[in-house]
């Protein structure tokens, strides 16, 4: 079955690049498979989606699952029981509880962030809440941002959340799926990568705090649905992906201000096989690092600095949930140089990748049955 599956796997890639070729697209090149240098060890299973993965001082992990739950793995083994106190999330299609990270200064207040989807069917937008963890529960929850306007659509969150030097940190957020056009609209959170402070604020050096017609918030506007984001610290860059409709996901060197084209410069069509533009450039937008045609759906990124996999240091890892991998992103100077398949042997929708503090990585499934699963060099 396993034989029939890959067979299957590799047939469906080449057809949707195929189809997409003859659209005018161009396509991913599905690269040999070689023997895996690494080994994998479930470290949890029978999760309900996790999403999201954040490691503990002490070496526990805690994991939240979209249907609202926030989960803890406490030496190497999952407890039981869901972390309470957790705010109440809208768990629709791809609403619920989604990111999970730690303050800067968690050793000394405790402090964890928690992004989720809330509201009702007819409106409905995304949360950050912070509280305080002392192990089982969290206390003293208190709800930092929360994206306008609502919506009635229950897709397109965004909630993936990367950490400054300075101690601010970016949030991303989507459009909504039947708001588009919006991410070219500074007046709303749709499509765009806000930066806060820790208390929810706008803080100071973002780019349109003295524009009187745009959020204060924003970082970068244009975006389509971003569910991964990264800051490299050697090289004080911030990566991030979106997903693109019928092609066209992206990987963006994210700067502030900057409009990333989201829909009016695309690489994607639309659902129904017309075009979402007729610009794949277009001044005043930024061209991606890369862009995936046919889609992978990408889903979570991490970049490599730890020191288990040493020729792996400074690629970006991006999880997919189609047709189900990793890819590692080969970067040379800032600059995509190639491009691997990784993990395709689990055939499994992959929601996250994660370097964990000793320099091992950690796949989340997406899926009712979801693992945390770590990823160990061979042992020959």
């Amino acid at each position: 079955m396993t034989k029939i599956n890959a067979l299957l796997r590799q047939f469906s890639l080449r057809f949707a690049a195929i189809g997409l070729a003859a659209l005018g697209l161009h396509t991913a090149t599905v690269p040999a498979l070689a023997e895996p240098a690494y080994e994998l060890t479930p470290m949890a299973e029978g999760l309900d989606h996790p999403w999201g993965l954040a490691f503990l001082p002490n070496g526990d992990m805690l994991v939240t699952e979209r249907a609202g739950r926030l989960r803890v793995i406490r030496n190497g083994a999952l407890d039981p029981n869901p972390v309470s106190g957790v705010p109440e999330v809208y768990g629709v299609n791809q609403g619920g509880l989604l990111e999970v990270a730690l303050d800067p200064d968690f050793a000394t207040n405790n402090v964890i962030y928690l992004s989720y989807a809330y509201g009702t069917p007819d409106a409905n937008t995304t949360r950050l809440a912070k509280g305080v963890f002392d192990g089982t529960s969290l206390s003293g929850v208190q709800v930092i941002f929360e994206a306008t306007p609502m919506r009635h659509t229950s897709a397109h969150y965004g909630g993936r959340i990367a950490f400054l030097p300075d101690g601010t940190f970016l949030l991303t957020l989507g459009d909504g799926f039947d708001f588009r056009e919006q991410a070219q609209v500074k007046s709303d959170h749709l499509g765009k990568i806000v930066r806060l402070t820790t208390d929810g604020a706008s803080p100071a050096g973002n780019p349109f705090v003295d524009d009187q017609n745009a959020m204060p918030e924003i970082w970068s506007y244009g975006h389509r649905n971003v569910q991964g984001i990264v800051f490299d610290a050697r090289n004080e860059k911030v990566y991030a992906h979106e997903h693109g409709p019928f092609g066209g996901d992206e990987l963006n060197l994210i700067e502030p201000g900057k409009n990333y084209g989201w829909p009016i410069a695309t690489y994607g069509l639309d659902y129904s096989g017309a075009r979402v533009s007729p610009y794949t450039e277009k001044e005043g937008t930024e061209q991606p690092l890369k862009h995936w045609s046919p889609s992978i759906a990408p889903s979570g990124l991490a970049i490599y600095d730890g020191d288990k996999f040493p020729a792996w240091q400074g690629d970006l890892y991006v999880s997919a949930l189609v047709p189900g991998d990793v890819r590692r992103v080969d970067m040379e100077n800032g600059v995509v140089a190639g491009e691997e398949i990784l993990f395709a042997e689990l055939e499994e929708r992959i929601r996250h990748v994660v370097v964990g503090p000793a320099g091992f990585l950690y796949l989340l499934t997406d899926n009712p049955e979801g693992r945390v699963l770590k990823v160990s060099p061979t042992s020959s």
